[in-house]
């Protein structure tokens, strides 16, 4: 049985299956019949036979199949509708009927009264004419152009032809036939009406239709009269007036439309050129002084209205009539096609344009570019021959505005595409600059972003013309490249730790998880999901990088390298976007090592191991020749991770390109002077990097005579007299970077010995292949360097050059004589002699060098801390390091900064006081000089903002402060002189630790440790400061808050143990301070990358002294507020919180300065965490002792003005929250505590919101049974709860109610009582004018006081006089009521008094 056809088969496998088909002689399942063509007839259909294919089907039958007869439809609204069986059929037919009456009966007429009519024209005949066909031929024959053309074509031409003949005679026939009516009657009929409006000139907009009448025209010519005599009768100062009131009352568009039909009827030209006739002498006083009262309104008017309106009114002014024939520049020709019928709005821009006027407006304009970016002020008036002016909206104005040029960027020409890229490549390198921030309102980087220009950029990659692609690799360049940016970095690479960067990664922001909320762990979606489910478009707007990354922006650049291989300039512009794409974040740096043939094809085309000279010092193509930047690429990429060094060095190639440029010097390299040093210079970086790994290590030594050749050569470079190039010092200073790394690599040999031989089985790094040995020799030449370079300090012509190689000498001995202490060859009599010589011959002498003087003088004025940069216009989704916006960027991170060298030297400073302790008072001069303490005092207080834009240079200047600190701290025990400034040191300590960025933790450990908590920074122990707090307070002693003395004294009594509770709610970072121990010690066989943590902020929060009461509050699981927590606290949870409040109170006391970054209703936030965390831990007597002490510095006078409380505090919604949980937590577990019912009341003043007092005598109002805090226990003076008068109806009511129902009693809680008596009193008899409804709930409740049965309840109502808090009521009373306060009780009681008798 032959099978079906299937969709899969081929033509041969039909031909095949037909063959075996015809073959088996089966009858098909369709006929084919040809029937004949019926148009044809039937005889010739019989002569041909059946022609027609005809398709028969088996089985089918002759007739359609009958229908079943489908089940009735029922109506819905049928079986709804509810009849009975005795309904009268008349009533139900009315009840439904819709008689068209009902329609009628609704019917409004439309006030059409205000319409303004419109007549059509008057006419002879009753019908339009009727246009004969021989007629219209005739017609046309004689006006229409030459041509084949339809009837109505022809019959419009010479409609318009014959509309054009008689316009320009129609104002002269209408003159001249007015004036002959004089002489002349017209006997038509139709001529009539028309010779009566013209014989006195006639009314120019009514006809008379409206009348009704049969003489409307007549009737109509009457009013005019009248109108006209009116107005001879009247002067023309009258007229003037009428005429202003009358324009004052109509609408403006009416008088425009009025003005316009008058100018249409009457021209100006023919009247002034016809004969004077008398209507127009009548007119005259009217039309003679429209001038003068247009100008007079249009004065009025701009007075008025806004600069926009002027603007609009002249442009008004400045149109231009249509372009004629004549005025064309080109006369069009008969033979040229389609220009037979002049179009003059088409035409309108082959005028010369108007010169741009003087706009004074405040309206935004938009703003314009010429073709180098630069921004063209609206006013000013180019020359035409620039190319700037286009037939845009304002064709006048010359340049591109940023709608115009995305819109030509799409163009289908080459050179429009080509011109609007490069031109937006040139505005966005001006944006970048921060050239357009004083002169345009938004970020123009923002906006284009917001527009798609990365799309546009990325499309225009893709074009298949070289130019624009270039253009396009340019712009993409613009957007994420800044120099200034790069030259900061690569100036700073030498600095201590300066080849560690943070990544330019955007702020991260939170996503909204409202789709995961409610399901469990395993259904969330992860982050990676998520991210794959976001769009390009939504990827791009939170980052720019990633999303050119994902629109697979790295394969296009990797082809125009490979395929296009464009010009010098496009590569360089590539290699760059590159770099900038690599400093993103490590994910990104491997994405660039990942692309297919990329990094290949820049190696091989641009880093080649041997080339051909270079013919000219500009060459036409790059490929072939060594790339500076391609190498530094390699560098950059090398510092996003240990593994990615790894695969540039085994798995590229990278080994054997060090080689190459490293052996071979600069002046045999083959190229021009600057780029081979800049290419030697870049391969020493990458060689440090390597290093830094502890990778690359074996080159070290088969390279080891060319490097110490290089290390002598820097030596006789800095004692040189002659210029030097800055370049040359980069060289030499990389050089002293790889030694560096080289010498901390080759330190860690032994200690990973060791660790490796008693590893037993756990993972352990092998030690790397330099040993202690290789680097030894280094030390007599970085000496003799080093002595050299202090001694050219003296030479002018050598001081800038010695003070550049300096730092980059210091940090390689200090690497040296760190890692010689761990040594098994350390020899201690030696290296102490080593130290000592050091320091006379080279250290003391450059202390005290002028050179030195002078950078520290510069601290204080060149401080990011003390003076932090303006921000500039900042891209959320594009961070940068703002470097060329900021004007002071050369010295920030230049040569001449005043960071390097400084911070080098007390790095040095500080590790051989640690070895050489006798040495330590001898560097005592450098910080006790003038600017050091200046710098530091300036310091206290600061509050440095963080982000991109100021982390990279913050953390350098961190490292230069703790060096300062670190010193300071060694030399308080030995020197007096330095002890007077302990507690400046430890003030700037403590604003250091919350100021330290993420990668600095070990720092932040280390400061913590070592000085926070150090007795000698806190010498008010020493010199009796508690007691002097003891005796201040004599006065304010009571029984429920101790002295702040005693509690002092113990507190330092305590400082270790405080010590280790705080670095033990540190235990949560350990990793992150592991890590950046690694790379502050130079442990380089564990340092993953270079590249720091993501900037999110500090390391440490503001608030971290109250890290240990937060931590418990958030472990006992209160943050849902309100508790009845009966869970126990975990064990030593009351001796972790008292640690915390006595911290807190030797700061408020002492370092008060150190907590000015957390506000003050921060820490009353926190500070109720103590009532919060547990039922009894404010119960315990060393929490509660802390927690008044802190509680009365809170409610000091200067204190409780800046508490305020509609501010949220940080980590919360708002305060009344906060407050709602400790009402609830209060009514549960308080037992009429003192200090947590002064807590209470703290927020019950009168100038904090209404609704925290609400809740206390709305909700909670039975907590006033165990409120009892007494007048005198109350540290808040009476007169914050009672001044000013309560405003508030439903208090005022609750105040009431709870006085009168017993649930306030002055027994129970004095304060509130008083302050509810004092609210209320005023409310009864105060004088001020208030609406009816306050006014009769004030009345309400004084006759209801009135009728009190408790006297005295009542006494106290009417008698209050003024709060005193040092009383026994709590307030002063009157013997009886004052006059005034008598008759406004008699006015209302009396009253009711009397109505009730009768």
């Amino acid at each position: 049985m032959l099978r079906r056809p299937k969709p899969t088969d081929s033509e041969a496998d039909l031909l095949r299956e037909q063959q075996e088909l015809l073959a088996a002689g089966g009858q098909s399942s369709v006929t084919v019949v040809k029937r004949p063509d019926k148009r044809r007839g039937d005889a010739e259909a019989k002569e041909k036979g059946n022609q027609r294919d005809v398709v028969t089907i088996e089985d089918l039958p002759d007739e359609l199949p009958t229908l079943t007869p489908a089940p009735p439809k029922k109506s819905r609204f049928k079986q709804e509708r509810v009849r009975f069986e005795d309904e009268d059929p008349e009533e139900q037919l009315d009840r439904h009927d819709t008689h068209i009456s009902a329609v009628l009966s609704r019917i409004i007429e439309r006030d059409t009264s205000a319409v303004p009519v419109s007549l059509p024209c008057i006419t002879g005949t009753a019908f339009p004419k009727v246009l004969h066909r021989s007629v219209m031929e005739s017609e046309v024959q004689e006006r229409a152009p030459r041509g084949r053309k339809s009837i109505f074509a022809r019959q419009i031409a010479a409609q318009r032809a014959k509309k054009e003949d008689v316009d320009p005679l129609n104002g002269s026939e209408t003159r001249n036939q007015s004036s002959a009516s004089r002489h002349v009657s017209f006997s038509p009929l139709e001529n009539v009406e028309s010779d009566v409006m013209d014989r006195v000139g006639g009314p120019v907009l009514l006809t008379g239709k409206g009348l009704g009448i049969a003489n409307s025209a007549v009737e109509t010519m009457k009013i005019h009269e009248e109108n006209q005599a009116k107005l001879h009768a009247m002067s023309q100062s009258e007229i003037l007036e009428e005429q202003r009131k009358l324009l004052a009352q109509l609408d403006p568009r009416l008088v425009d439309f009025v003005r316009s039909q008058k100018a249409q009827r009457i021209p100006v030209s023919v009247s002034a050129s016809g004969p004077v006739q008398r209507e127009d002498f009548l007119n005259e006083p009217l039309n003679s002084t429209s001038s003068e009262l247009d100008h007079i309104i249009k004065a009025q008017e701009s007075q008025r209205d806004t600069m926009e309106d002027d603007e609009e009114d002249e442009n008004q002014l400045l149109v231009q009539p249509p372009i004629t024939k004549e005025e064309l520049p080109v006369k069009p020709q008969q033979e040229w096609l389609h220009m037979d019928t002049v179009e003059p709005e088409k035409l309108e821009w082959t005028r010369d344009l108007p010169a741009p006027r003087n706009q004074n407006t405040k309206k935004t304009m938009q703003a314009r570019f010429d073709f180098a970016g630069s921004l063209i002020p609206p006013t000013k008036d180019l020359p035409t021959h620039l190319g700037l002016h286009h037939h845009g909206e304002e064709p006048e104005l010359a340049g591109y505005s940023l709608q115009e040029l995305f819109l030509l960027s799409r163009s289908q020409l080459n050179q429009q595409r080509n011109l609007a890229v490069s031109t937006l490549a040139n505005v966005l390198a001006k944006a970048c600059a921060g050239e357009y921030i004083s002169s345009l309102k938004g970020s123009v980087l923002s906006s284009l972003l917001d527009a798609g220009l990365l799309f546009l950029l990325r499309f225009s990659l893709d074009d298949s013309v070289e130019g624009v692609m270039s253009a396009a690799v340019h712009a993409l360049r613009a957007l994420l490249v800044s120099s200034d940016d790069e030259e900061c970095l690569d100036n700073a690479f030498p600095w201590l730790l300066g080849m560690a960067n943070f990544p330019l990664l955007p702020t991260a922001q939170e996503d909204e998880d409202e789709d995961d909320e409610g399901l469990d762990e395993i259904m969330k979606e992860t982050a990676k999901e998520k991210e794959e489910k976001k769009t390009d478009h939504d990827v791009a707007r939170q980052d720019v990088v990633k999303g050119f990354l994902r629109m697979q922006g790295l394969l296009r650049l990797r082809y125009i390298l490979e395929v296009v291989r464009p010009s010098p300039r496009v590569v360089l512009d590539i290699l760059e976007v590159l770099i900038r794409i690599a400093r993103h974040s490590t994910a990104a740096a491997t994405q660039i090592l990942d692309c297919p043939r990329l990094m290949n094809t820049v190696i091989s085309e641009f880093l080649p191991c041997s080339w051909a000279p270079a013919t000219s010092q500009a060459p036409s193509s790059l490929y072939g020749l060594p790339v500076a930047l391609a190498m530094k690429l390699l560098r950059v990429l090398a510092s996003a991770g240990r593994h990615a060094c790894a695969r540039i060095l085994n798995s590229l190639g990278g080994k054997e390109l060090l080689s190459r440029f490293v052996v071979v010097e600069p002046s045999e390299m083959l190229l021009e002077a600057g780029e081979a040093l800049r290419c030697s210079t870049e391969a020493l970086r990458l060689f440090a990097v390597a290093a830094s790994y502890g990778q690359a290590c074996n080159l070290y030594t088969d390279l080891y005579p060319v490097l110490v050749k290089r290390l002598q050569a820097g030596n006789r470079l800095c004692a040189s007299s002659e210029a030097v190039l800055f370049l040359e010092l980069d060289q030499i200073r990389a050089l002293l970077v790889l030694l560096t790394q080289v010498t901390q690599t080759a330190g860690c040999h032994e200690e990973l010995q060791r660790d490796l031989v008693s590893a037993q089985g756990t993972e352990c790094p092998p030690p790397p292949p330099v040993v202690w040995s290789h680097v030894t020799g280094l030390q007599p030449t970085v000496i003799s360097s080093l002595k050299g370079c202090v001694r050219a300090l003296n030479g002018p012509a050598q001081m800038s050059s010695a003070l550049i190689l300096l730092p980059s000498y210091l940090l390689c001995m200090e690497a040296y004589y760190s890692q010689l202490c761990v040594q098994s060859s350390f020899q201690p009599v030696q290296c102490l002699q080593e130290l000592e010589s050091l320091t006379s011959d080279v250290l003391l002498p450059l202390i005290s060098h002028q050179a030195m003087q002078n950078i520290t003088s510069r601290f204080r004025s060149r401080s990011v801390i003390c003076n932090p940069a303006a921000g500039g216009e900042v891209v959320p989704n594009l961070p940068s390091l703002g470097c060329s916006r900021l004007k002071s960027s050369s010295t920030i991170a230049g040569p001449d900064s005043s960071l390097p060298l400084p911070t080098a030297l007390l790095y040095l400073l500080n590790t051989i006081t640690s070895i050489h302790k006798g040495l330590t008072k001898k560097f005592s001069p450098l910080i006790l000089s003038d600017s050091i303490l200046s710098y530091l005092q300036s310091c206290i207080g600061a509050m440095p903002s963080v982000s991109h834009t100021s982390a990279w240079i913050l953390r350098h200047e961190h490292h230069l402060l703790y060096l300062l600190l670190r010193l300071a701290h060694k030399l308080v025990p030995v020197d007096p002189e330095v002890a007077k400034h302990a507690t400046l040191f430890h003030q700037v300590s403590l604003s250091l630790v919350s100021w330290l960025l993420p990668g600095s933790e070990y720092l932040a450990h280390e400061l913590m440790s070592v000085m926070t908590f150090s007795h000698s920074l806190l010498p008010e122990g020493i010199r009796g400061e508690p007691e002097v707090a003891a005796l201040a307070e004599l006065q304010l002693k009571d029984k429920t808050s101790p002295a702040a003395g005693a509690l002092l004294r113990d507190a330092l009594h305590h400082l270790p143990s405080i010590r280790g509770c705080y670095l033990t709610h540190l235990a949560h970072m350990e990793s992150f301070v592991l890590s950046s121990r690694d790379r502050y010690l130079g442990r380089t066989l564990f340092i993953r990358s270079h590249l720091l943590p993501e900037i999110t902020g500090p390391s440490l929060p503001s608030d971290w002294p109250f890290l240990p009461l937060i931590s418990l509050y958030e472990r006992m699981g209160m943050s849902g507020g309100g508790g009845h927590q009966v869970e126990s606290l975990p064990a030593g949870s009351v001796q972790t919180v008292t640690h915390c409040l006595q911290w807190l109170l030797v700061l408020e006391s002492w370092r008060e300065q150190a907590l000015t970054a957390v506000s003050p209703v921060a820490k009353l936030a926190r500070l109720a965490c103590v009532f919060l965390c547990s039922s009894d831990l404010f119960l315990e007597k060393p929490v509660q002792e802390l927690t008044w002490a802190l509680f009365h510095r809170l409610t000091r006078p200067a204190q409780l003005e800046a508490l305020d409380l509609g501010s949220p505090p940080p980590g919360l919604a708002s305060f009344h929250d906060l407050y709602s949980a400790l009402l609830a937590q209060y009514e549960a577990v308080s037992f009429g505590d003192l200090l947590f019912g002064c807590f209470m009341l703290l927020p019950l003043q009168r100038r904090y919101n209404v609704t925290m007092r609400l809740a206390v005598f709305g909700e909670h109002v039975g907590m006033l049974r165990s409120l009892g805090v007494s007048l005198q226990q109350l540290p808040i003076p009476l007169e914050k709860f009672t001044s000013p008068m309560e405003d508030s109806l439903p208090l005022l009511r609750l105040y009431f109610r709870a006085l009168v129902t017993g649930a306030l009693k002055r027994n129970w809680c004095p304060v509130l009582y008083v302050v509810a008596v004092a609210h209320l009193n005023a409310f009864f008899f105060s004088q001020d004018a208030v609406p009816e409804e306050v006014e009769a709930t004030r009345r309400s409740l004084l006759r209801k006081t009135y009728y009190l049965t408790d006297e005295v309840l009542k006494n106290h109502l009417l008698l209050f006089r003024l709060p005193q808090q040092n009383s026994e009521l709590g307030f002063s009373a009157y013997e009886q009521l004052p006059p005034i306060r008598a008759r406004r009780l008699e006015s209302i009681v009396g009253t009711a008094v009397k109505g009730g008798e009768r």
